[in-house]
């Protein structure tokens, strides 16, 4: 009996490597390279490319409310001011466009900077940020 479990186990294993070997058969230049091109890009800072917001144009303050500030502001995480709540953003607002704008990109108390949308442009965060107070 150990004696067949051995044999079976080598023959399994073999198989493995054999189908393995078939996946990677394609060996042309451009199947290798489709199987090891890196699947990210890093960039330092100031190097990034800028097509990839100016390729679709700017987003609406919909879009990036929708997107990035939604999690913290539809519900007050932490202290941030409610969408359309006009009781957590009239302090604010006193303070004036200017100071609102300052606190969104370059960080205040629990929210990061930009609110964690780094490629987001200045006019994108301050349409997000008139999209959230809209209405009161």
């Amino acid at each position: 009996m150990e004696f067949s479990l051995r044999q079976l186990m080598v023959a399994a294993v073999a198989t493995v490597a054999i189908s393995g070997s078939a996946v990677a058969a394609d060996m042309s230049g451009e199947a290798i390279a489709e199987r090891i091109k890196p699947v990210g890009s890093v960039y330092k800072e100031g190097d990034a490319p800028a097509a990839t917001a100016a390729a679709s144009g700017p987003r609406s303050g919909d879009q990036v409310y929708g997107t990035f500030c939604v999690a913290c502001h539809s519900s007050g995480v932490l202290g941030a001011p409610k969408s359309g709540d006009a009781g957590d953003w009239g302090p604010r607002i006193a303070q004036g466009m200017d100071t609102m704008t300052n606190h969104a990109i370059n960080g205040f108390n629990a929210m990061p900077a930009k609110g964690t949308c780094m490629d987001c442009s200045d006019e994108e965060i301050v349409a997000a940020i008139n999209h959230m107070i809209e209405g009161l």
